[in-house]
């Protein structure tokens, strides 16, 4: 099921939206909707990573490499 939503966009905004949409040939709406699941997608996994850095710091995890290294 498909919902509408209004949003108001500054006017520079607007147009770089519609060169874009025509340059790449894809709707407004769908170069919308794309940004905003990769929004979403940024925010859950920082949510996630916040509630998790202190459970890794209990067991030594620092770094990226840590984690790398955890799992090599």
């Amino acid at each position: 099921m498909r919902s509408t939503i209004t949003i108001s966009v500054p006017e520079k905004m607007k147009s770089e939206l519609e060169k874009l949409s025509r340059a790449e040939g894809v709707s407004r709406s769908d170069i919308v909707r794309e940004s905003l699941r990769d929004y979403l997608f940024i925010r859950r996994f920082r949510s996630m990573r916040k509630s998790m850095v202190s459970k890794a710091s209990a067991r030594g995890i620092y770094t990226d490499q840590d984690v790398f290294d955890r799992v090599s």
